[in-house]
């Protein structure tokens, strides 16, 4: 078996023990420790790379050293044996990339295109104050992260931090809950194309004339879209991360550009003045007015997660405890700011704002109305090149998690989900599956649009939960006795670290529980579906139930090679 770290492939030096013949040379001279795990890790404090392999309690556990590569991946690689796992990804992520990543994962040309009505329906122009309120709250939760991702730069990041701050079983839990919310994000982005591609061309009308989402033209066509969408983004994250980075970063540049040219636009053809956001116009109606802006505050909690994908791709970036923590922190910065001059932009650009159009047809209204078929093309040409890049960062991440979750022996199947193909650096079977998971979710918009929309709502709350997870017991470390020390040059709060660490926690508590909330408005819109209404807390049980099955049949399957491995070795 051969490892290769960035351009070069270096020698190998093997040592095989047979079960039958114990010999010393087995032994990696680490302390005198066995490097013979299940999930194919060294042992803490050791710098090789073991590649373990069993068959049976006959068979040949064979582990293989190779020398450190030279240059700055090397000393990555070796930063990333002291956690105990070998460097399998391919390194190639600058900080450009590194900050694409979680920025193409956020995409608010994406999201605010496709949830800008929502927000306005409940909250009219006053919803805007819910985004920096939102913003705030996940910044706080950003720098935690941006703390642990300086401390623990391995793949996996949401599931590697909760477990490192807690229990295993915690940490399976909050990678667990992440990996089904991403699964379930990589199909609500992917199905924004038929807001968008329709209306660049009626050729990508391929069912029917109707192309409303709501119509079962429109949902059918929106399938298929999504299912070739994933279907390319599958194979592009398994030829390797180097291209994968490369569209990521163009796209990036692309959306960069199209937000400045839009909110310029918008603001040339402005109608009235800043002061729009200071009025709800009949939002609230004979009551409170903070009941609506409550629900109107989803719209920025669905837009502003996934900023912490720079900290899942970690063992492919270099120097990932400078880099990852950055790259959090600028994703969510430029995503807040673009996001809210954005919002104003259309706000105050809006032909009229009681209508019904906004609340009806959102942000693609004000860009057509205001900007004329031409360049209202040209923006949505932008948006759906947006879309196609969130989709392949979301199912990056998921793969990434996936594979960090499998390498840990926490997943069922972790033998073959763990596996990285030599040619391209990727765990490609993770890849795939995510991608079909994606294109099976897609299909319930056929014909069931409501509970397809209860679903791709629901993920975003399992989201902050996974979250919560890791902000929660990080609050219960910092009390106890505090977090590991900071290297020289890391990032660090300081003694800021727990009252942001606690503001984190209580935004993440208050805003789960808020998405959550059995509205009728939010879950059962048209009404007469009890399930619906309480999707929320259903898909939620169903969630912790089977990741507790997984966790107990992962760890039996993980015992079983254990005992044959220590067997086999003794």
């Amino acid at each position: 078996m051969s490892s290769a770290y960035g351009r070069a492939r270096l020698p190998e030096y093997a040592v095989t023990a047979r079960s039958s013949a114990p010999s010393s040379s087995s032994q990696v001279p680490y302390g005198g420790r066995r490097a013979v795990s299940p999930s194919g890790r060294l042992p803490l404090g050791s710098r090789g790379i073991a590649h373990v392999n069993a068959r049976g309690k006959a068979g040949i556990v064979s582990i293989i050293e190779s020398p450190v590569a030279e240059g700055e991946d090397s000393l990555d690689a070796a930063d990333l044996s002291e956690f105990g796992y070998t460097q399998q990804l391919r390194r190639g992520l600058g900080s450009y990339a590194s900050f694409a990543a979680g920025f193409s994962f956020v995409s608010i040309l994406t999201t605010v295109f496709q949830l800008f009505s929502f927000g306005y329906s409940f909250g009219g122009p006053a919803f805007f104050w819910t985004w920096p309120i939102v913003f705030a709250g996940q910044f706080m939760v950003a720098l935690c992260f941006a703390e642990l991702a300086a401390r623990y730069p391995i793949s996996g990041c949401v599931y590697q931090w909760s477990r490192r701050m807690s229990t295993g079983l915690v940490g399976h839990f909050a990678g667990w809950t992440m990996l089904i919310g991403q699964v379930v994000s990589v199909s609500a982005a992917a199905i924004a194309l038929q807001v968008v591609l329709p209306s660049v061309w009626s050729g990508f009308q391929l069912f029917g004339g109707n192309p409303e989402l709501t119509s079962k033209s429109g949902a059918t066509n929106a399938v298929l879209l999504g299912a070739i969408l994933i279907a390319l983004t599958t194979v592009v994250s398994s030829i390797g991360v180097k291209l994968t980075a490369l569209i990521n970063s163009v796209g990036v540049t692309c959306e960069l550009i199209g937000v400045v040219a839009l909110v310029a636009m918008l603001f040339a053809h402005s109608t009235r003045g800043p002061g729009v956001v200071l009025h709800t116009d009949g939002a609230a109606g004979q009551g409170s007015y903070v009941w609506p802006f409550l629900v109107s505050a989803l719209m920025a909690a669905y837009v502003m997660y996934g900023f912490d994908s720079a900290g899942e791709l970690s063992e492919e970036t270099r120097s990932p405890r400078k880099t990852a923590p950055k790259a959090i922190l600028k994703a969510l910065a430029v995503s807040g700011a673009g996001g809210a001059a954005l919002l104003l932009a259309a706000l105050m650009a809006a032909p009229s704002l009681t209508d019904g159009n906004l609340a009806t047809e959102g942000l693609p209204y004000v860009v057509t109305s205001r900007l004329g078929e031409g360049l209202g093309r040209a923006v949505l040409v932008d948006v759906a090149i947006a879309i196609c890049v969130c989709t392949l960062a979301i199912q990056t991440a998921a793969s990434r998690l996936t594979y960090s979750m499998a390498r840990d022996r926490v997943l069922p199947g972790a033998a073959r989900l763990s596996k990285v193909s030599p040619r391209t650096g990727t765990p490609v079977l993770p890849t795939v599956l995510i991608g079909l998971a994606a294109i099976l979710i897609l299909g319930v918009n056929v014909g069931q649009a409501q509970l397809f929309t209860a679903i791709t709502s629901v993920a975003v709350v399992i989201v902050y939960l996974a979250y919560l997870l890791v902000t929660l017991p990080m609050l219960i470390r910092r009390r106890r006795g505090g977090l590991d020390p900071a290297g020289p040059g890391q990032f660090t709060l300081g003694r800021w670290g727990l009252p942001v660490n606690a503001i984190a926690v209580v935004y993440g508590l208050f805003m789960a529980i808020n998405m959550a909330w059995p509205r009728v408005a939010v879950y059962d819109p048209a009404g007469g579906h009890w399930y619906l209404q309480y999707f929320a807390l259903l898909f939620l049980a169903a969630v912790a139930v089977l990741g507790y099955v997984t966790y107990r049949l992962a760890n039996r399957s993980s015992s079983a090679v254990t005992a044959e491995l220590a067997e086999a070795a003794a």
